[in-house]
């Protein structure tokens, strides 16, 4: 590594940081989630504008594998604490009427993807045709579970019925997601990658059966003052990327060993010990995601999107938006939600953020997504993002809220995401 090339290391960190930063209270005082901003800062740095001279000229070649390697530590811990809080009680309060919510909000706007991907799959190269119809119809059914419960902390919503509902809903659906893409990318793995995979059965009984009771001992008794010290925290975090590096070495993604390491840990005895744990490493993903954004913002071209593009994108974002808002919306007044808690429901889990992207730099990884098709998946993320919290403060004006069997605080605890 030469000295320029650290130089430019060093400057891009703190470019990205600022620009982040800046663009993330810039977002939140539009009353959007620091997301929106941010993944808008990694568009405007990427090679859209200028021919791409921006691009080229602050983020040389010889520095992009370092920040991806940055950005790809990121989402590991990142992964690591969604799955974290999911085992804090998402899943756990899963009850029939949301349950069902969650059916319809997978599978609508999924079958109706199917039909998506038949009509993008003329401009694909993409060699599995089947592989890419499951991908596109997963890509438009996922929702951000960690940007929702933001939304919902911002909107005042956590402790009520309908917020009970979509996060306890997006947990599952978000589960759903992560299992169908790692059985995408087990399908579409070359003949090594097939045996490969079929390591992680027992893997995952391992970690429930055996990582876990370890984790439950290493981070038993301790000082009350500092649930979580140092060495322990190092420890935790050193398992997840461990998990993550084994996962890869599957022929994964390491993102599913770093949301599986999350999902054993064993928080439940302690509130205040996961509260530690998700505090202290989301101070850490507050540095290294930014620098994710921009790396997924290089990728991202508009410049030579002409009208078959934008035709193609407006395609895209009818079946995005229009599949969950009506497959949440119909679920939800299949168990007698009242009409605007159930606009309201398929209004929320229409966001997608953080998770999306994930999703589609895994698709553009392994080749099921093209340069172009994947800009316009990207800005379908971020403008379904952007348009929850105007939809919601329209459709919401006077809660509504669900009468139900099931306690809302039996669904879901206090919302808490740093996304």
């Amino acid at each position: 590594m030469t000295s320029h090339t650290i130089q430019m290391l060093f400057v891009d960190l703190a470019l990205i940081l600022l620009l982040a930063r800046g663009f993330g209270v810039l977002a939140v005082r539009l009353g959007q989630p620091p997301v929106v901003g941010e993944i808008f800062a990694g568009i405007l740095l990427g090679p859209t504008l200028f021919g791409g001279w921006i691009a080229g000229t602050l983020f040389p070649l010889s520095v992009r594998p370092l920040l991806s390697g940055m950005a790809d530590v990121g989402v590991a811990l990142f992964m690591f604490v969604v799955g974290l809080e999911l085992e804090r009680g998402m899943l756990r309060g899963m009850g029939r009427r949301s349950a069902v919510v969650a059916a319809g909000s997978t599978l609508v706007p999924f079958v109706l993807g199917l039909g998506l991907g038949w009509y993008l799959l003329r401009g694909q190269g993409s060699g599995d045709a089947a592989a890419f119809l499951i991908f596109i119809g997963l890509s438009v059914s996922v929702t951000a579970f960690p940007v929702l419960a933001r939304i919902i902390t911002d909107r005042r919503l956590a402790r009520t019925t309908v917020g009970a509902f979509a996060l306890a809903t997006a947990a599952v659906v978000d589960v759903v997601a992560w299992v169908a893409l790692a059985a995408v990318q087990a399908a579409i793995g070359g003949e090594e990658g097939h045996w490969r995979v079929l390591l992680l059965l027992p893997y995952v009984a391992v970690m429930f059966l055996v990582v876990r009771p370890l984790l439950g001992r290493l981070l038993a008794g301790g000082d009350p003052a500092n649930p979580v010290s140092v060495p322990r925290l190092a420890a935790v975090l050193s398992g997840a990327l461990l998990s993550a590096a084994a996962t890869e070495a599957m022929g994964m993604h390491f993102i599913f060993g770093a949301f599986l390491f999350g999902l054993v840990m064993p928080t439940g005895g302690s509130a205040e010990r996961g509260e530690a744990i998700q505090r202290q490493t989301s101070q850490l993903t507050a540095v290294l995601l930014p620098v994710y954004f921009v790396v997924a913002g290089l990728k991202v071209d508009l410049s030579e999107v002409g009208l078959d593009g934008l035709l193609d994108f407006g395609v895209i974002l009818l079946v995005a938006v229009g599949g969950k808002l009506g497959g949440s919306y119909l679920a939800a007044r299949l168990q007698a939600v009242p009409a605007r808690a159930a606009l309201a429901l398929g209004t929320l889990l229409n966001t997608r953020g953080l998770t999306e992207l994930i999703i589609l730099g895994v698709g553009l990884r392994i080749g099921l997504l093209d340069g172009s098709l994947y800009s316009l998946m990207v800005v379908m993320a971020l403008v379904t993002t952007a348009m929850t919290g105007p939809m919601l403060a329209w459709v919401y004006r006077r809660p509504v809220e669900i009468t139900t069997p099931e306690r809302a605080s039996d669904l879901v605890p206090a919302a808490r995401s740093s996304a």
